[in-house]
């Protein structure tokens, strides 16, 4: 009985003993300056393998029996601190973390809580000083500058542990673990694409001039689906070198406001920290946090230098938690400068580390690009550098730059670039490859991005693609059910010489249209035939429907997302065509095209040719033919877009972009039915207002100088889908109006969320304001009107009118980053609305991923 009672009392004890031995660690890690917390941060316990991570919100909880009470405490961009912490007790602690290389005294700023002025702020008169001399030490300030640049770009799977089968069996992709590479605050992440960069940049202040020698490059990883110099372009853009010296920071296609803006006082609260050593440098620490965390704005350290001449020894960056930022989670920017001995700002490293989440849930894809800077000269260029400033390409591109064997790499590649695992994602990209269901993924996934199927599986054999296949199947009002198959061959097949069409069959007009291309290219193509910049000749034929008064800019006219329409497209021709072009792009932005057209269009029900006698009597006309001269100019430096085979995406609408195109025919000259002049002229530019967003507007204007019939005066852009399309009418019927002069306007702003932000709860979604105003201004003069001069022209199909006075115009108000992918427009028509079969509100929308 007494074994009973003391086994008993064992059995009560033991959960007891076992609590009391558990510890307990909880609490929050903060950035030391801005209190901002801080997610994914590591903490171990010294010596053992038992730790855990914060989450997004920068809380952790821990419980271990492991009797260690000294809790390290690491994240990327600050030193590890060490805590002690008391075993077999709940501790609950908020750590600050202070950036590496720097030692700051226990400060917690907590800008949400504290009254903060700006004037009379020693910060603030400090910060004042740092930008009124961020222009004294600038080294393009010199008659020359030169300097190697190092470039790498790294995209990982973040936190990556592979689990290990409950079977025991050995997993397909198992081979995976042997490429995990180990950051340095012990996250491991999963390499899957990885690109370096070798440049020489010489720049010349007058003439101003930039010029880059490309000595390597390479790449290799999952993105090998994506044009080449497309993601390149796009990573350049997305990931632009860091200038804090500049007003606006371009950073994930946004514009951040930086710390040394002209107008930072007014945008960040500023903190004098700490006096410190950086680099055996006495600095001051300068802490800065937007007013407001949403906006784009950064948080994070400036250490200047403690003397007269403030200079800037070193930048950490950070984006606040709330900021209206799709995709980053967490990020951190950390800049090196040196000065020589004339006190000139030398920048050494820029290394920029982001996490990137879909969701909340999903781990995401971590993300560096690393760039440093070395051999800095300002010495006037010898011969061979002036040659290169002689060179019309931005970039000087050396033969062997994309073959660089692994030994050139191995010995230009800096010591703080190198990898700790020695596998490569070249050698992990062989072996996925070889299992057939990742081999089959990339395939589709390459003709989903593309739009073509290549007719061989090696790229390198592969000379012609079949294609688009977005454009297999459309259907409108004419032509009922449309099925269309064609493609073109490929830089493989030939550099210069390329060849392109495609056949569709309409199930209700049962005729066969078609499309025949060739053209030659004086500069040899490595990818796309339409790779920049082009100079080349076509030759192009075609029969196909013409319609009316619908010309959609950014996409195929086949597109199957156009099928779906809020109207039907009656108001249609048939068209054949015939052209040769000769065009020619420059380095310097300037382009132009000279086409000499031969063209047929036939009459339809639709869109009859009626033409009106001398007596007023009306004859059917079954087609009129022209033989044109059509003249382009263009000008658009510094533009940004994607290359694909047969299109150029616009990444960005920064460049300054101006069109003048006059097309000339003369009666009876290559058959031609008339004389024939035209003119248009447009511009377009985005003008960024740094936080609050950016504003896009497109300029256009036109005139047709004689009397013609009604196909070839002016018909405005009708958008008769529920999508949202640039530089079209939303809420206007194809061929409403008909104009032989005009001016319009089409301009979109783009608030990023700047009223959305101020308001609770709905802040946390993150949507984003979009406010358009687009309008028409159309005039029809009597030689071109068929009611008061009508011989010779064709009378006007029903439902067409002319405009009055006042300008066609719309409003929309729209909603954008719905889901971080979304973006409804509710449109209103203005003017004009007594019109019949119109449409004068609805709602729109276009998928768009953005940060």
């Amino acid at each position: 009985m007494k074994e009973k009672i003391v086994w008993l009392v064992m059995m009560l004890c033991f959960p007891v003993v076992s609590y009391g031995q558990q510890t307990v660690i909880e609490g929050t890690v903060r950035d030391s300056v801005t209190g901002e917390v801080l997610p994914y941060a590591s903490l171990m316990l010294e010596g053992t393998s038992a730790g855990t991570r914060t989450g997004d919100d920068g809380r952790f909880r821990l419980a271990t029996s492991v009797s260690v009470n000294r809790l390290q405490v690491s994240y990327l961009g600050y030193d590890t601190r060490n805590i002690t912490v008391q075993l077999g007790k709940i501790n609950r602690i908020d750590i600050a973390l202070i950036p590496s290389g720097v030692t700051l005294s226990d400060i917690v700023v907590k800008p949400k809580r504290e009254r903060y002025r700006r004037k009379d702020n020693p910060a603030v008169r400090f910060a004042r000083q740092v930008i009124d001399r961020r222009e004294s030490n600038d080294p393009r300030n010199q008659d020359y500058f030169s300097y190697d640049q190092y470039e790498k770009m790294v995209f990982a799977m973040n936190d990556y542990k592979p689990k290990p089968k409950k079977s025991g069996k050995i997993g397909k992709f198992d081979f995976l673990a042997e490429f995990i590479d180990t950051l340095e605050v012990g996250t491991t992440v999963l390499p899957l694409s990885e690109k370096e960069r070798l440049e020489k940049v010489y720049y010349r202040k007058s003439p101003k001039s930039e010029k880059r020698l490309l000595m390597g490059s390479k790449s290799s990883g999952v993105d090998e689906v994506f044009s080449r110099d497309g993601v390149q372009q796009f990573l350049s853009e997305a990931f632009q070198e860091v200038d804090i010296f500049q007003n606006n920071v371009s950073l994930f296609l946004q514009r951040f406001v930086s710390p040394l803006s002209t107008f930072g006082p007014g945008f960040y609260k500023y903190y004098l920290l700490d006096t410190l050593q950086v680099e055996g440098r006495k600095c001051v620490d300068l802490g800065f946090v937007p007013f407001n965390s949403e906006s784009f704005g950064f948080t994070g350290h400036l250490f200047v230098t403690l003397d007269s001449t403030y200079f800037v020894k070193k930048v950490i960056l950070n984006v606040p938690k709330d900021i209206n930022l799709n995709f980053v989670s967490g990020m951190i920017i950390e800049q090196v400068f040196e000065r020589d001995s004339a006190n000139i700002r030398i920048l050494k490293k820029d290394d920029i580390r982001v996490n990137f989440k879909l969701s909340e849930k999903s781990k995401g894809m971590y993300a560096q690009r690393l760039i440093i800077y070395d051999h800095h000269s300002f010495l006037p260029p010898d011969d061979r550098q002036r040659q290169i400033f002689a060179q019309s390409a931005p970039v000087i591109t050396q033969k062997e730059a994309y073959s660089r064997s692994e030994d050139y790499w191995e010995e230009h590649r800096p010591q703080v670039a190198r990898k700790k695992n020695p596998n490569s994602v070249e050698q992990l990209m062989k072996r996925l490859r070889s299992i057939p269901v990742f081999y089959v993924t990339e395939k589709v996934v390459t003709t989903l991005v593309s739009g073509y199927i290549p007719t061989n599986k090696d790229s390198r054999k592969n000379r012609f693609d079949l294609g688009p296949m977005n454009s297999t199947i459309n259907g409108n009002a004419i032509e009922g059910a449309r099925f269309r198959v064609g493609g073109g061959t490929t830089p493989v097949f030939d550099k210069h010489w390329f060849f392109e069409g495609y056949a569709a069959y309409g199930t209700r007009d049962k005729k066969i249209k078609y499309d025949a291309m060739v053209e030659y290219s004086f500069n040899p193509r490595q990818t796309y035939r339409m790779e920049y910049p082009m100079h080349s000749l076509r030759l192009e034929y075609m029969y196909d429907i013409n319609k009316l008064g619908q010309n959609y800019m950014y996409t195929s006219k086949d597109n199957v997302m156009l099928a779906i329409r809020r109207k039907k497209d009656t108001r249609a021709t048939y068209l054949r065509n015939a052209e040769l072009t000769y065009t020619r792009e420059h380095y310097n932005g300037f382009s132009y095209n000279v086409i000499l057209r031969n063209r047929r269009e036939y009459a339809t029900p639709y869109a009859p040719f009626d033409c009106i006698g001398t007596d007023g009597s009306v004859t059917p006309r079954n087609h009129y033919d022209m033989t044109e001269l059509e003249i382009k100019l263009r000008y658009g430096k510094d533009e940004k877009y994607y290359q694909t085979r047969t299109q150029r995406i616009p990444i960005t609408f920064d460049a300054l972009i101006f069109n003048l195109s006059h097309v000339m025919a003369k009666k009876g000259v290559l058959g031609s039915s008339y004389t024939y002049q035209r003119t248009d002229v447009g511009m377009q530019k985005r003008f960024w207002f740094s936080a609050f967003g950016y504003l896009d507007v497109i300029l256009k204007a036109g005139k047709v100088w004689n009397k013609v019939p009604y196909p070839l005066l002016i018909l405005p852009n009708a958008n008769l889908t529920y999508t949202i399309q640039p530089e079209t009418y939303t809420n206007m019927n194809a061929m409403e109006f008909i104009n032989d002069e005009y001016a319009s306007w089409d301009i979109t702003y783009y608030m990023n969320g700047n009223l959305f932000n101020r308001i609770p709860l709905i802040k946390k979604l993150k949507w984003r304001e979009v406010f358009c105003f687009r309008g028409l201004w159309g005039h029809l003069t009597d030689k071109n009107n068929p009611v008061k001069n009508g011989e010779g022209l064709f009378r006007f199909p029903e439902e067409t009118s002319q405009l009055g006075r006042a300008p066609y115009m719309e409003a929309s108000v729209g909603i954008e980053n719905i889901f971080k992918f979304l973006r409804l427009d509710y449109v209103w028509r203005l003017n004009y609305r007594d019109n019949p079969d119109i449409q004068t509100h609805g709602v729109r929308c276009t998928m768009r991923l953005s940060f």
